[in-house]
């Protein structure tokens, strides 16, 4: 009798807690010193980089790192295709981190790059891992295609700032020395929204 109890309480938790639809999205506040930036991760169609951006929040590698580039008109004059953003993230600990994540395109997501998208930075496709980046007006130019950069395979776009635009454009008008910073502004940590 009493494993049949058991049985009936083991399929009631099973039916509450994976009977429940997948979340398609979760809120996080990235808190600075200039603000704090609410955005909303699309885990629906960017589901392995918003799940690496998650694991790097969860274990707590993003408290006091900070934005250190800025990317606008005035500070890229040799570059034919221009953009605006400000990227942020683990700069000068990125070995300490966990391993690259494959390369959500916007072709596979259907995301884009508009104002206010958060999306991952990278060098070669294959080796994002913390070091993310924040849209500043749309920028079709970081999508699949575009040809901010020569292999064509734009950024991997994941989610999209729902409050905080202000902040991110007060951090981008921000003094710098060519495209860095000449004061990074700290990320004093970044939470999902619940906790």
């Amino acid at each position: 009798m009493r494993q049949f109890f058991s049985v009936i309480l083991l399929l009631q938790f099973s039916a509450l807690t994976f009977g429940q639809p997948a979340k398609s999205s979760e809120t996080i506040i990235i808190r600075t010193e200039a603000g704090d930036i609410y955005a909303r991760l699309d885990l629906k169609r960017a589901p392995s980089t918003s799940a690496n951006f998650l694991r790097y929040i969860d274990a707590g590698l993003f408290e006091n790192t900070c934005f250190y580039r800025v990317v606008r008109p005035d500070n890229q004059p040799k570059d034919s295709v221009r953009i605006g953003v400000i990227q942020g993230g683990r700069f000068e600990d990125e070995d300490n981190g966990f391993p690259p994540i494959i390369h959500e395109t916007t072709r596979t997501t259907g995301l884009r790059h508009r104002n206010g998208t958060i999306s991952m930075a990278r060098a070669e496709p294959g080796t994002a891992t913390s070091e993310f980046f924040i849209c500043i007006g749309n920028q079709p130019e970081l999508d699949f295609g575009g040809k901010r950069n020569p292999d064509l395979q734009g950024f991997a776009a994941f989610g999209k700032v729902v409050r905080g635009i202000d902040v991110v454009r007060r951090i981008q008008s921000l003094r710098a020395t060519g495209q860095y910073l000449d004061h990074p502004v700290k990320i004093l940590g970044i939470k999902r929204k619940g906790d």
